[in-house]
């Protein structure tokens, strides 16, 4: 028997994963509670909780790319610099903290026009000054709250690539030396200091209170890419893309360089207190770097040496820190990655030392391709997203932080599965490889369990048994992997794999099949995992014997490459979609194929049972829903749709993408399986759907109810003479016909002395409406005056408000457009035109019928003549 389960016909898309960075150095800000993360994605700025990943607020319509990003302290402002227009656009954000997620009002204060585009862009420690750095050499300083430079400050002889600012807290100045040009030496009283650094290999220091350049410092050979000030002034440190960091006393400029072995493009002093050690060294005098070796790195000055495990790693052209902040109040900072990932690393290292610090929060900002998307059994909290990359990525589908990479493939990943516990997660992808992964949330552990090689090239095809292990049994208490594993890819072979997995043993085909004459796109098993089908690039569909791996049975009828097959449920019978009453088994499968088709087989006789027509370009997913009552599907038109398999009717369409759809998923824990429907598209964006069919219906009903309700009551007002409640609610209720009826039996009824509508007490109601509710009457006047036989009601009623408000104030009415006016205007010209024509074919009648008369009048005469 097929479950009763109600048919789902209304989804609401109740959250949306949207790329939020697209790269960049200097593209990515935090304010100093470490909650509110700023990013730039293109010619959008996005403001995130970083805490529970919710987007609060999207800044666009800048009309061009963003170059860089700052962010005052207290989040209180965002300055945005525009690369290609050279604008700089000024926010203020109004944050409230106390609510979950945060609260941020964008609002735009202003605009500039810088010189030259902005390559780097910092606030200052009291959220009061803005210092950016073109690529002409020039830095400007600016006030952020009233818009106007405060410092022009040039010196550099190429693009400025980095800055920090220095403002002595207290009383006590920070001393200084600087040389004049005549080569003397005196002391610099300097509390708000900004130093940097160019293209030029130079770092230029400079007071601020004087505007003048304290000092320039040539220690680098290289683009100079990171700057910090330790918190008391006495030092400074710089690192540059040559390999070094530098430690300069703020007193005599003496330079400390120490080779870093890569590329530097962040370096910052670590506050004292800040930093935990297990191994009971020193945490006061720290300093961290970072770069191409893609890893945060610390420094003990005490000792001048690393105190992270020194490690060879292979620096990657993919791979890599872009960008570092940390606020000296904060015991974490956070890293910017080359692979758009953002990291919060806690300041604390474990002994023995690692070759990083700890990582507490792993961040992808930007997904670009989804090919495959899963939730895993058993409660859905993980999700499974394979990219275009050799990772696949396991997210919390609560905050959507990753709680997981696999690495191990080393080419893109493909396909997904997982068994019916959660606990085993199957990839395959690019490389020729398939993989087994254990999946133990609970013990945080994500380990490859075996790897199975043996196709000749790309995997795009897996699936694992779908039949779960008795209630008690070992298998279901322990969670056993699953019993085998099938792979199919573009050598047109299908492997049957024993996973058994026994200590240092490969995992061997049970059987290999030459399967098909063209790339294998998709596998299934069935629910009681006696067969599995194979969908091909060749146009057809294999239904197989798992066992043996023989061919039984063949769907011809797709005229294009077929790209996902999905078994239905073992309850739904063939009868289920109107197939004829002998069939027996009932067993089907849903078909999705590049010619824009969904389809349903019978596996009883192997022929098409319904055909499904609508998206208008290729299918790339389609699966089960409601127990087996609808199929949805996605595909390269970006639409998802939902389908009655009975009728054969599309009972939803789901618009939310703008590129075509890859992956689409059901939480497996539901007991109606689709209530949540997940839509991933080649953009990078996921979309999850909730089934509000229930809801949508009880509204529904709930509205229905209250209609009749209210129009219960305004038949009540119209009975006992209430205008003015009965004309309110017309209007309110958008009833044009019951108005109209209402206001067409006071107009022609006999009027009242006095009255201009033909009733005092609507003229009462009609001289004292809202703006609102007399910019609908005169809507509905506008349509009214088009027709002849209501036209007198509409131009009595407009007498009647012209009399009572004056023309100027209907004119400026918000909402009444000039349309209005101008249809008012046209068809009361041609009504007075005709009206005109009638009176003068009326003089016409009155002079032929006076006519009649005296001809009638003299016949009469001359007959009672003749009569005497």
């Amino acid at each position: 028997m097929a479950p009763s389960s109600a048919l789902k016909t209304t989804f609401k898309a109740t959250k949306t994963i949207k790329p939020f960075y697209s790269g960049g150095v200097g593209c990515v800000a935090l304010d100093r509670s470490g909650r509110l993360l700023v990013t730039a994605n293109g010619d959008e700025a996005v403001i995130t909780d970083i805490e529970n990943g919710a987007e609060v607020a999207r800044i666009d319509g800048l009309e061009d790319e963003i170059s860089t990003v700052a962010l005052s302290p207290d989040a209180s402002y965002l300055i945005l610099s525009i690369s290609k227009s050279y604008q700089m656009h000024t926010y203020s954000l109004s944050p409230d903290f106390t609510t979950v997620p945060i609260t941020v009002t964008p609002n735009h204060e202003r605009q500039v026009k810088q010189t030259s585009p902005i390559i780097v862009s910092a606030c200052d420690p009291t959220g009061t000054l803005v210092a950016t750095g073109g690529s002409d050499g020039l830095v400007k300083v600016w006030d952020i709250r009233k818009g106007f430079v405060t410092h022009n400050l040039r010196g550099h002889g190429g693009l400025v690539s980095a800055l920090s600012f220095f403002m002595a807290e207290g009383e006590s100045p920070v001393e200084m030396e600087a040389t004049t040009k005549k080569g003397k030496k005196k002391d610099v009283m300097g509390r708000f200091m900004l130093a940097t650094g160019g293209e030029d290999t130079q770092v230029l220091v400079w007071d601020l209170e004087t505007t003048t350049n304290v000092a320039t410092l040539q220690n680098h050979n290289s683009i100079v890419r990171g700057l910090d000030w330790s918190l008391d002034g006495k030092r400074l440190l710089s690192g540059g893309r040559d390999g070094v960091m530098c430690l300069i006393d703020t007193k005599t400029w003496n330079a400390v360089p120490t080779p870093t072995g890569e590329e530097v493009e962040a370096v910052g002093f670590v506050a004292p207190g800040m930093f935990e050690r297990e191994d009971g060294g020193s945490t006061d005098k720290l300093i961290f770097a970072a770069g191409r070796q893609d890893r945060i790195r610390v420094w003990d000055l005490t000792k001048g040496e690393e105190i992270t495990k020194e490690a060879k790693v292979e620096e990657d052209e993919e791979k890599g820190v872009i960008q570092v902040i940390y606020h000296k109040s904060l015991a974490s900072l956070l890293s910017v990655h080359h692979d758009y990932t953002i990291q919060i690393h806690a300041l604390r290292l474990p002994s023995p030392a690692p070759i990083s610090l700890p990582t507490t929060k792993h961040i992808t900002t930007n997904y670009d391709q989804i090919l495959d998307l899963q939730f895993l059994p058993p409660d859905s909290s993980l999700i499974a997203i394979a990219t275009n990359s050799e990772n696949v990525t396991l997210v919390s589908s609560k905050t959507f932080h990753d709680v997981a990479i696999l690495r191990g493939h080393t080419e893109t990943v493909l396909t997904l599965d997982s068994d019916w516990s959660g606990h085993w997660l199957a990839t395959a992808g690019k490389d020729n490889d398939a993989r087994l992964w254990k999946i133990d949330a609970e013990n945080n552990s994500f380990t490859c369990a075996a790897v199975f090689t043996g196709h000749a090239e790309s995997v795009a095809a897996l699936s694992l048994p779908r039949q779960r292990p008795q209630e008690g049994s070992k298998a279901a208490e322990e969670k056993q992997p699953p019993k085998f594993m099938l792979t199919g890819g573009a050598d047109r072979t299908i492997k049957k794999w024993d996973v058994s997995l026994v200590p240092g043993k490969k995992p061997r085909a049970v059987w290999t099949k030459r399967a098909h004459e063209k790339d294998i796109n998709a596998i299934d098993v069935s629910p009681d995992d006696s067969l599995f089908a194979s969908a091909s690039q060749d146009r057809t569909v294999k239904i197989w014997s798992t066992e043996e791996g023989e061919t039984i049975g063949v769907l011809r009828g797709h005229r294009r490459a077929v790209w996902s097959v999905k078994f239905a449920p073992s309850t739904i019978t063939a009868s289920a979609v109107g197939g004829e009453a002998g069939m027996k088994g009932g067993r089907m499968v849903v078909t999705g194929s590049t010619d824009k088709t969904v389809k349903l087989w019978s596996l009883v006789d192997y022929s098409c049972l319904k055909t499904f027509e609508g998206h208008t370009n290729s299918i790339q997913r389609a699966l089960w829903i409601s127990g087996g009552l609808q199929v949805v599907s996605g595909g390269n038109d970006g639409l998802v749709k939902v389908w009655d398999i009975k009728s054969g009717e599309c009972s939803a369409t789901l618009d939310n993408h703008e590129q075509r759809i890859w992956a689409i998923s059901t939480r497996p824990d539901e007991e109606d399986q689709g209530s949540t429907i997940a839509s991933a598209d080649a953009e990078g964006v996921i979309t999850f759907w909730s089934d509000v069919t229930a809801t949508t219906i009880a509204e529904k009903d709930a509205e229905e109810q209250a209609l009749v309700e209210e129009q219960q009551k305004l038949a009540n007002y119209i009975a006992i003479n209430d205008y003015r409640s009965a004309i309110s609610l017309a209007l309110s209720l958008n009833h044009p016909g019951q108005l109209l009826k209402l206001l067409t039996s006071v107009t022609t009824a006999t009027p009242e002395a006095g009255s201009l509508s033909g009733i005092v007490a609507v003229d009462e109601v009609l001289s004292t409406l809202s703006d609102s509710q007399l910019g609908v009457l005169l809507c509905r006047i506008r349509d009214w005056n088009t027709n002849a036989r209501t036209a007198v009601t509409a131009q009595r009623v407009l007498f009647v408000l012209l009399r009572s408000y004056g023309a100027p104030r209907l004119v400026s009415l918000r909402g009444v457009g000039r349309d209005v006016w101008d249809a008012l205007g046209s068809y009361t010209e041609r009504h007075y035109k005709r009206i005109e024509e009638l009176v003068e074919e009326s003089f016409m009648v009155e002079y032929t019928l006076k006519q009649m008369e005296q001809v009638l009048g003299n016949s009469s005469d001359s007959m009672e003549i003749e009569v005497l």
